[in-house]
C-alpha cells in the first residue's frame, strides 16, 4: 500500500487529493522503490488534461522517479534493498517480442506505461510517481550513479532519455552538426547531450529570444530566434540532424527548419503537442531529400549509456524543487510554460 496524489477529472486537472493505493500483485521480477523525488513531465499535463485522450480515472501521474529500493522479488538479480534506483515512462512489457529482444522494448505492442495503463494479466491500472512508492519489473528499473543526486537523476529517466535516444540513434557525435528546436524540459537536456557527444555544432532554434544566455551556458554554439524573417537562410543545407522538442505545434516553422538540413538529413520529432503539426506538402522535402520521423522514449541499454555519460560529464537538469503536495502548482506551471526547466517534486506525503 502506498499514499498517492491523484486527479479525479480532467476539468480539475490541477487539483490533487491524497489517497491510499494498492499496486498490482508483486511478481518474481518486481522491484519496489520508496520514492524520494519525481520529476514533472509535459506528458503528465497532456494526460491529466485529456489532451492525449480521455485517461483512466482516478489517475496518479508521474514517470520520472528516483528513490531507494525497498524490496525485490525472488528472481530479481540486478537490485537489492537499499540500492539507489529510478523508473521512467514504462514499468513492464511482454519481454518476448522482437522489439523486447533487440533493445527496442519501448516499442513493444504490450507496453505497460508507468501510469494510465492496464496490466494485461491482473487488469490493474498502473499508477505513477506522485506517490510514496512504486512497483516495476526490474528491466524498467535503472541504477543511479553514486555521484549523482537523486533529484537530478529523476528527470533523466524520461526527459533526458527522450532526447538522448534519437541523438545516438541518428549518429550525433564528432563531425556532426545538430539542431535542437525548443529550450524547455526536453530541449535543455538535448543541448547538453549533443555537446557531450562531441557534435561540431549545436544550434538552438527557439521563438523565445530571452533564452539565448541559457542556451549558450548549456552548450549551444549558435542561437537562432525563429521569429525572425528568413532565420533559416544562413543555415540552408547545413545540419545533419534536427531534434524537435517543441510542445506547441503552431509554433513550429516546419518548412523552414527542414530547409536547414543537408542532403538526406533527418528531422526527429520528440515533442508531442495536443494539436496537429503544421501542414507540409511532399515537394518541400524534395530539395534535400530529407527524412521526417519520430522517436519514443528509449531502451534500458540507452538509459545505462546516458547515465554513464551524464555522470562522467556532469550533465544535470536545471530544476525547481517543490514539495510533492504542491504538484498542482507544478503541473500548472508546466502548462503555462513557467518552469525553468524541470520541476522536481520532493516526497512529503505520509504513508497510509
Amino acid at each position: 500500500m502506498s499514499s498517492d496524489l491523484h486527479v479525479e477529472d480532467t476539468k480539475n486537472w490541477d487539483q490533487f487529493k491524497v489517497i491510499d493505493f494498492k499496486p498490482k500483485p508483486a511478481g518474481d521480477y518486481d522491484v519496489d522503490i520508496k520514492i524520494a523525488f519525481c520529476g514533472v513531465c509535459g506528458s503528465d499535463v497532456h494526460t491529466i488534461t485529456g489532451g492525449w485522450g480521455e485517461p483512466h480515472l482516478p489517475l496518479i501521474p508521474g514517470h520520472e522517479v528516483a528513490g531507494v529500493v525497498a524490496s525485490v522479488g525472488p528472481k530479481v538479480t540486478a537490485f537489492k534493498v537499499g540500492d539507489r534506483a529510478g523508473v521512467g515512462a514504462m514499468i513492464c512489457s511482454c519481454m518476448k517480442c522482437k522489439f523486447c529482444k533487440e533493445d527496442n522494448e519501448q516499442y513493444c505492442p504490450d507496453t505497460v506505461y508507468t501510469y494510465n495503463s492496464i496490466y494485461p494479466d491482473s487488469k490493474t491500472l498502473s499508477q505513477g510517481g506522485y506517490a510514496t512508492a512504486i512497483r516495476a519489473h526490474e528491466r524498467f528499473v535503472f541504477p543511479i550513479p553514486g555521484n549523482m543526486k537523486l533529484e537530478d537523476a529523476a528527470p533523466m529517466f524520461c526527459g533526458g532519455l527522450t532526447v538522448f535516444s534519437p541523438l545516438v540513434r541518428n549518429g550525433a557525435g564528432p563531425g556532426k552538426r545538430v539542431g535542437i528546436v525548443g529550450l524547455g524540459g526536453l530541449g535543455h537536456f538535448a543541448v547538453q547531450f549533443a555537446k557531450a557527444l562531441g557534435c561540431d555544432e549545436v544550434v538552438l532554434f527557439t521563438h523565445s529570444d530571452h533564452k539565448k544566455g541559457d542556451a549558450m551556458k548549456l552548450g549551444a554554439t549558435k542561437f537562432v530566434p525563429t521569429g525572425e524573417k528568413d532565420f533559416e537562410r544562413p543555415l540552408l543545407g547545413s545540419l545533419d540532424l534536427i531534434v524537435c522538442t517543441a510542445d506547441v505545434a503552431s509554433g513550429i516553422p516546419l518548412k523552414e527548419l527542414l530547409n536547414t538540413l543537408t542532403i538526406n538529413g533527418r528531422f526527429v520529432m520528440v515533442g508531442l503537442p495536443d494539436e496537429e503539426l503544421p501542414p507540409l506538402i511532399a515537394k518541400e522535402a524534395f530539395s534535400n531529400g530529407c527524412f521526417f520521423g519520430a522517436s519514443k522514449i528509449g531502451s534500458k541499454k540507452e538509459v545505462l549509456e546516458m547515465m554513464e555519460l551524464a555522470s562522467e560529464k556532469g550533465i544535470k537538469p536545471w530544476t525547481e524543487l517543490l514539495p510533492m503536495k504542491e504538484c498542482g502548482k507544478a503541473v500548472k506551471g508546466v502548462k503555462e510554460g513557467r518552469v525553468k526547466y524541470r520541476y522536481v517534486l520532493k516526497q512529503d506525503i505520509i504513508d497510509g
